[in-house]
């Protein structure tokens, strides 16, 4: 079982920058697979980023390639999801997710484990 906190969203002007954490609760969380994602008001919920086990190896959408960077420190059992050059579209609910295995999923039903989410909200 893994408990995930997310924390760091809040306000911010087009063109800045937020950095999110996600902690997670276990002692296996350096097994799993982690994910960001992200549901806009009226939208479904979709793919940002995940990263796998050891941090070596990493997957983005194209709508944040190159302007987010996700990461992790296993020691403190926390993801991040370093955020630039932000734009109002990028305003949005943003959920941590885990799951097992060492496939970069970009599927929401291929998570296990959900955070409760932070608001991002971007103004132009």
């Amino acid at each position: 079982q893994v408990q995930l906190v997310e924390s760091g969203g809040g306000l911010v002007q087009a063109g800045g920058s937020l950095r999110l954490s996600c902690a997670a609760s276990g002692r296996t969380f350096s097994s799993y697979v982690m994910g960001w994602f992200r549901q806009a008001p009226g939208k479904e919920r979709e793919f940002v980023a995940c990263i796998s086990w050891s941090g070596t190896r990493t997957f983005y959408a194209d709508s944040v390639l190159g302007r987010f960077t996700i990461s992790r420190d296993n020691a403190k059992n926390t993801v991040f999801l370093q955020m630039n050059s932000l734009l109002p579209e990028d305003t949005a609910v943003y959920y941590c997710a885990a799951r097992s295995g060492t496939y970069l999923a970009k599927g929401e039903s291929e998570y296990d484990y959900w955070g409760q989410g932070t608001q991002v909200t971007v103004s132009s």
